[in-house]
């Protein structure tokens, strides 16, 4: 299978990678875009908070992309995972599962995150139905409903805030101790909201719709959603085998353009941020589209001068 010369891969086709493939599109640069087509948020049924797409799902979103990219025909889409990357800044060598192979001069990680198992019993039955993990994306469906959330600690005390935006009748389960300090627990009183720290037994259901959450000491806790902590991990080992540095959250560490530690190599949406919106991926892939772009001209420019 013949090597294909690109002057940007991009590994990951969600917002972040689809955005930087059009905008590197328009800069007539040779882009492929590598994605195995399951994205994180293929669980949920609509993404909210992107103007003008505001309720669609997922993966009309991707067609429609897919759609207004296609009018740039030097941006190709290869239906495949990228398993091996290597190579220095102008000759990076990437390699899929399905054996192709490709020689690039720059790299985008937008690989997204993933979620590890569930481990609480039902809770895979709910999640993206009514089982949320961001209610900037969701709150406004379970606006004045009775909720549960699932978190505990220093998060819990940014969460329960949040969330009172929404809606005033939530409880708290930490799914064991709560780690809060007393002043913190003093505060939830304060606002009336209840906490409870034992066990999650399972989550009832119906059809995806939660009915109630049930403890493991036999409470009951009656609700129409859920909002829940995800446990996340890096969409692919590939950008920390290649030596790009990670955060303590475990993300990509890049600058305002993207730019990681190895030279020639960016990264953009979830995996390099912690602002887990789509709307936020997109933007990020268009700034590092762009300083990848330059990159490429100065570099050109130079050679030819």
């Amino acid at each position: 299978m013949k090597t294909q010369l690109l002057d940007v891969a991009i590994i990951g086709g969600g917002p972040a990678g689809l955005n930087a493939a059009l905008v590197l599109g328009r800069a007539r640069k040779h882009v492929a875009v590598i994605d195995e087509g399951r994205p994180r948020n293929a669980v949920t049924r609509k993404t909210h908070g992107f103007v003008t797409r505001d309720g669609i799902s997922p993966g009309e979103f991707r067609w429609i992309a897919k759609e207004e990219i296609g009018s740039y025909p030097s941006v190709s889409f290869v239906p495949d995972t990228a398993v091996s990357i290597a190579g220095t800044d102008g000759h990076f060598h990437i390699a899929t599962a399905q054996g192709a192979t490709f020689a690039s001069k720059k790299l985008l990680f937008a690989v997204g995150m993933k979620d590890r198992p569930l481990d609480i019993p039902g809770l895979a039955e709910v999640y993206g139905k009514s089982a949320f993990v961001c209610p900037y994306c969701d709150g406004w469906e379970l606006r004045d409903e009775p909720l549960v959330v699932i978190n505990k600690g220093a998060e819990l005390m940014h969460f329960a805030p949040l969330i009172s935006g929404w809606t005033n009748r939530f409880t708290i389960c930490t799914n064991g101790p709560d780690e809060l300090t007393d002043a913190e627990r003093e505060e939830l009183r304060r606002h009336r909201v209840p906490v409870f720290e034992s066990p999650i037994r399972h989550i009832d259901s119906n059809d995806g719709i939660v009915r109630q959450v049930v403890l493991e000491d036999g409470t009951a806790i009656p609700c129409r959603g859920i909002f829940f902590k995800p446990d996340l991990v890096p969409g692919s080992d590939l950008p920390r085998a290649i030596g790009c540095q990670f955060s303590e959250t475990g993300t990509v560490v890049v600058d305002a353009f993207g730019k990681t530690n190895v030279p020639g190599i960016y990264s953009a949406g979830d995996a390099a941020s912690r602002l887990h919106q789509a709307i936020a991926a997109a933007s990020m892939g268009a700034f590092a589209a762009a300083a990848i772009n330059n990159e490429l001209n100065m570099e050109a420019w130079q050679r030819n001068g």
